[in-house]
């Protein structure tokens, strides 16, 4: 088990994107760290990297992966993990983050988060690969629960199967508020089980967005504001795990800059408000 410790971060953030880079690197923003997607700057040198030194200079950074496949039977892509890496020794994040599922088969990527089944076969792999990815990273990873739309036979739970992947592994979490939300609506589940089961000692950020309702299902389509579903959660959370570093995500329809910095201005008043009451 690799037992390195990772400190806390109580701030607040916003996932940058390409739209938005002259908001950050002009003027000092009300940041307390920003995101970037790793793939993105996973690169020998140019504008990509030129920007990432600048965004670094100025605030925490985090990095976000979408493509570890931490769930491929066939073993991650050791030259990905090198390359990552690289750019985390480079830029010094405050951790390094995927998801739990898979995005690929035989070399194939999917370019989506495709779910796992809560099984102890599903966690001896993941347990194996999360194992392996710090091995080659030197550091613990940071894995997030995905939205899913669909179920598996399986003998544990969401939240009990990422218990037992903290405990076997050593890696922390990276709670999505909103896909919380989309699967336990998706599979008519308790919000309970969450609050209840998830190791938050683990928690070292939170992620919110907003969803879509499709046909039969809601769908994580991170192209809105956080609703009121995900607002009241994210303040349950709160009430239990304390200070915690939170971000909101944008990934379509992304608004102005300061239209997202209102945002980020409501996570702040509500986790001060339920910090306050705890008090």
């Amino acid at each position: 088990m690799n037992t390195t410790t990772l400190p806390t971060f109580a701030g607040f953030g916003l996932g940058l994107r390409v739209p938005h880079y002259e908001d950050v690197l002009t003027a000092r923003q009300p940041l307390d760290f920003v995101e970037v997607i790793s793939e993105n700057f996973m690169v020998d040198g140019g504008r990509p990297l030129h920007i990432l030194e600048q965004v670094r200079s100025r605030y925490p950074l985090a990095l976000h992966g979408v493509s570890m496949n931490i769930g491929a039977v066939d073993g991650l892509d050791l030259d990905y993990l090198r390359q990552l890496r690289q750019l985390a020794d480079r830029f010094d994040p405050l951790w390094v983050s995927d998801h739990v599922c898979w995005t690929g088969v035989d070399g194939i990527q999917a370019h989506d988060l495709l779910p796992l089944p809560y099984s102890e076969e599903a966690l001896d792999i993941v347990s194996r690969n999360v194992m392996t990815a710090q091995d080659v990273l030197g550091r613990p990873l940071v894995l997030e629960n995905p939205s899913t739309y669909i179920e598996f036979p399986g003998s544990m739970t969401e939240a009990g199967f990422l218990a037992a992947l903290c405990q076997r592994t050593g890696c922390y979490l990276l709670l999505d508020v909103n896909n919380i939300v989309v699967s336990a609506t998706n599979h008519g589940r308790a919000i309970d089980e969450w609050l209840d089961h998830i190791p938050l000692d683990r928690v070292r950020q939170i992620h919110l967005a907003g969803h879509s309702q499709g046909r039969d299902l809601l769908v994580d389509s991170h192209d809105a504001p956080v609703p009121l579903s995900v607002w009241e959660l994210y303040q349950r959370f709160v009430a239990r795990l304390g200070p915690v570093a939170t971000m909101i995500e944008r990934d379509d329809h992304i608004p102005p800059f300061a239209e997202l910095l209102d945002e980020l201005g409501q996570a702040r008043r509500y986790a001060a408000s339920v910090l306050a009451a705890a008090a």
